[in-house]
């Protein structure tokens, strides 16, 4: 039998198809497209399906045949989870980081684990070794970064991301750009050497839309995994099925 996961964004969903551990199919649509999805996964054996949604709620229609044709799982707050949440506020956690924690420990079990997600935000979360998310920080993200230099600033222009190798910059442009990434970098080396201190002996996870990116640039032993997410929800997806029998 086959699990789908499938993670909708505003306007995208990505979606993984699994036989037991396996990653078997992935991609990407528009996250008005789920009901196409369902309509060509019929044919896999589906049986599974695990549901995280920051985007539109689902329409009734769609979410009671969810719920006819498969068991479903709609990720929140409550949803039993394969290792122990220490957050605080677990209603204010993004389901994506809670989806890549549970990745990371199914990548890494017993181990300490930093998962850095670089993308319209930068993440910084920790799973113990004990397989306790022991919570995380919130970075601007490198768009963020150059939208705010040009918004709050009267005369910087807007620079995107591309870059060369030059540490300092030799024109207004060329310093925004090495600025905000040398910045990003710095930032995730001085969380790392941190963690070295405190913590030998721990992995590290690169993930989002700017994991190989900043990945190729890092000087640490970085593993990047952009199916993190799919993965760790269906490590939910199978530990609340076994729940249920």
């Amino acid at each position: 039998m086959a699990n789908l996961a499938v993670d909708i964004g505003n306007t995208r969903m990505k979606w993984g198809l699994f036989e037991a551990e396996e990653l078997v199919e992935t991609g990407i649509a528009e996250a008005a497209e789920l009901e196409n999805l369902l309509d060509r996964s019929n044919n896999q054996n589906l049986e599974n399906l695990i549901l995280c949604n920051v985007g539109k709620a689902l329409a009734p229609a769609l979410e009671e045949r969810l719920k006819q044709n498969f068991y479903f799982l709609y990720l929140d707050a409550h949803t039993p989870l394969p290792f122990e949440n220490a957050y605080q506020s677990p209603e204010t956690l993004g389901k994506d980081r809670l989806a890549a924690i549970a990745g990371a420990y199914h990548i890494f079990p017993g181990r300490d684990v930093l998962v850095i997600d670089i993308g319209t935000a930068i993440t910084f979360d920790f799973l113990s070794a004990e397989g306790r998310f022991e919570g995380g920080n919130i970075s601007p993200g490198m768009d963020m970064r150059y939208h705010a230099l040009y918004l709050f600033t009267a005369r910087l222009p807007l620079v995107d991301t591309p870059y060369g190798e030059n540490f300092w910059g030799s024109n207004t442009t060329s310093a925004l750009q090495a600025g905000v990434v040398q910045g990003i970098l710095f930032e995730i080396e001085g969380y790392i050497h941190w963690l070295e201190e405190k913590q030998p002996g721990f992995k590290i996870i690169l993930t989002g839309g700017g994991a190989d990116f900043f990945g190729k640039k890092l000087k640490s032993e970085i593993f990047v995994n952009h199916n993190l997410v799919l993965t760790g929800l269906n490590k939910i997806l199978d530990h609340n099925v076994h729940l249920k029998r």
